[in-house]
């Protein structure tokens, strides 16, 4: 297996005092990963166990990093190296959990504007009880709404308005979520119920489903209503990131990673916080990309109880084209196009290695596997029996039947061989990238994969993915090319998606375009085309 460091490690020549430096930040279930980053530097890394109150674990990972960081002492004794911060990403999977716990989920307010065509299926149709339920029973449908090519479905209905706002005043509830029909292609209807709540309920949540989801009522309006039911506890997740970033003594920039591998800034994800779902992943492929220079590859980020599969294009991560379900809940969110499978360095092996996964210890690792003291066999214990990696206390696996670690070494094997297989685009062949903590565990060959590459701080490319990200922004039509000519229909939404970076807190000057996507719609008449437009900048 090929170690590849592309990044250059510090020495005291490579750091100078005018340069601004990074801090990236990856907040997992298991692990808060930390890292420093001077340019393409690696000047710190630190992995550390995530703390239970989130905050503690990001205090303590920066106090490792900056602690290691350059710089001449004050008299204080500090190294003064808070004041050449330029910016700290942080990534962080507590919106997901959030969603598949079903906890710290607010009640919301589902309207959706679309009668008389809208009331076939409604919302929260096909959602799983237990998470319906958190979000209460609070339903509401309206008339109003357009068609994709602008014609109106009906007039709103003031009276309908009225009773809706005054029934939801009533109940007390704290959140809404408003969708209507074709809304990216008019938003005008979920403008004008937002202002009129907002004129009643000033300080009510509101997530308008046209600036979170793409075309789709159904999936949109979920995603709307995820939203909705996290931004009371997005509040305090970002606050909690900003106080231990503050307390650390960083009065720089702070964002947070989207899933698209792209950055918001805090007030944007205190409105947004749906959008980090799936951004670990998508961080993990970035830096997968910027360790190794590859813009186009097969990423595999092996963790403690599961391996991701996802693809590079052009550096940045392959989007799905399909629907994707959070917490079992159908949306459209721009997400990654990732695969995972039980197998992780936690993941337990059978008496006889012929099963690995997908049941894990997870975060017990440390406490239960064979090398650390404990009495399971894992994942991590067959690599360092096999002299794979020295992890723990080697001495403690040598009773190991070597029959067995050898059968667990080719199901691993055959298990990421056939993962690979699986995600590899048109079936061509791409080199495969090694990150994660348990990245360890995989072969030194493996036959779906023409070149593997374990780069140098593959345990962290998550934080270094989250530092090098930019801002991003993106917005979707559905056109007719016989009603506007192409090239202007791009100009206009390309400037739509420039607009949405700016909101995000991409600078100005430095938007660029990054990916057009046209889809030919053959079954609509006027030769419609549905036009998706990405933009990223500094």
């Amino acid at each position: 297996m090929e170690v590849v460091d592309h990044m250059p490690k510090a020495s005291p020549a490579t750091s100078r005092p005018d340069d601004g430096l990074r801090i990236g930040i990856d907040v997992g279930g298991t692990h808060t990963d930390a890292v420093l980053l001077d340019g393409d530097v690696v000047i710190a890394a630190h992995k550390a166990r995530t703390s239970r109150d989130v905050a503690t674990g990001i205090l303590d990972a920066l106090e490792a990093i900056l602690g290691r960081g350059p710089g001449e002492p004050d008299q204080s004794g500090a190294s003064g190296i808070e004041n050449r911060i330029e910016a700290v990403m942080l990534g962080t999977t507590q919106f997901t959990n959030a969603v598949v716990e079903r906890r710290e989920l607010a009640e919301v307010a589902a309207v959706r504007i679309g009668l008389p065509s809208g009331r076939g299926i409604p919302p929260k149709t096909g959602w799983p009880g237990d998470i319906a339920r958190s979000l209460g029973e609070h339903v509401y449908m309206l008339h109003g709404g357009y068609l994709y090519d602008g014609w109106p479905l009906a007039a709103l209905d003031d009276g309908e308005i009225k009773r809706v706002i005054a029934d939801i005043k009533a109940r007390r509830l704290e959140a809404v979520a408003i969708s209507s029909a074709f809304s990216p292609m008019n938003p005008d209807p979920e403008r004008q119920f937002a202002a009129r709540l907002r004129a009643e309920l000033p300080h009510i949540h509101i997530c308008e489903s046209h600036s979170i989801g793409r075309l789709g009522l159904l999936e949109r309006e979920n995603a709307a209503l995820l939203n909705a039911a996290l931004l009371d506890f997005a509040q305090g997740v970002v606050g909690s990131f900003e106080g231990a970033i503050r307390e650390r003594g960083l009065n720089c920039r702070f964002y947070i990673s989207q899933n698209d591998g792209t950055l918001m800034d805090a007030g944007f994800a205190r409105r947004f916080p749906a959008l980090t779902f799936a951004s670990g992943p998508t961080n993990s492929l970035r830096g997968a990309g910027k360790l190794t220079g590859l813009a186009d590859a097969i990423v595999v980020d092996i963790g403690g109880t599961t391996s991701d599969i996802g693809i590079l294009r052009g550096g940045f991560p392959r989007e799905s084209n399909t629907v994707i379900e959070v917490g079992g809940i159908r949306t459209n969110f721009r997400m990654p196009d990732i695969l995972s499978i039980g197998l992780g360095g936690g993941s337990l092996v059978n008496d006889d290695g012929t099963r690995v996964g997908p049941r894990s210890v997870g975060h017990e690792l440390i406490d239960k596997a064979l090398v650390f003291g404990g009495g399971r066999l894992t994942a991590t214990d067959i690599v360092v029996a096999a002299g794979g990696a020295a992890i723990g206390e080697p001495a403690k696996t040598r009773h190991l039947d070597p029959a067995v670690v050898a059968t667990a070494q080719v199901r691993i094997g055959a298990m990421l061989n056939a993962a690979i297989d699986k995600m590899k685009p048109g079936g061509e062949a791409l080199p495969v990238v090694l990150v994660g903590g348990g990245a360890v565990l995989a072969p030194e060959a493996l036959a779906a994969a023409p070149e593997i590459l374990l780069p140098e701080h593959a345990g962290v490319a998550n934080a270094i993915g989250a530092a090098i990200a930019e801002i991003g922004g993106e917005a979707e039509r559905m056109v007719s090319y016989e009603k506007i000519p192409r090239r202007e229909a791009i100009d206009q939404v390309t400037a739509e998606a420039r607009r949405n970076a700016e909101k995000a807190g991409a600078s100005p000057a430095s938007i660029r375009l990054a990916d057009v996507e046209e889809t030919a719609l053959s079954y609509m008449p006027g030769n419609v085309t549905r036009l998706r437009v990405k933009v990223v900048g500094k």
